[in-house]
């Protein structure tokens, strides 16, 4: 059951940033499409390029983060449930010493 719970919140996590990658992919393009339209000279174009490509590899970081995170929090959150239902089985063979 844990891992169907994991498994779930990964492959959500997963759905919204790749929304979520669509959405601002497109506009983050068309910013770079017309700031290379008005680029001078060939320095101008790799600078917007690499700049573009750090912006992105920023951006991927940050989410995967996120996804860390979620990950985590759902291991955790999921495991609660045994945490507690092996201390009340700890607790009842106490008692019965």
């Amino acid at each position: 059951m844990k891992g169907v719970l994991v498994n779930r919140a990964r492959e959500a996590a997963v759905d919204t940033m790749e929304k979520s990658f669509d959405a601002t992919g497109q506009g983050v393009l068309l910013d770079l499409a017309k700031s290379l339209a008005g680029a001078k000279t060939l320095t101008d174009i790799v600078e917007l390029q690499a700049a573009y490509w750090r912006k992105q590899f920023g951006a991927l970081t940050a989410q995967a983060e996120e996804v860390r995170a979620l990950s985590t929090k759902v291991t955790a959150d999921a495991g609660e449930p045994l945490k507690a239902h092996v201390k009340r089985g700890v607790d009842e063979l106490g008692r019965g010493n």
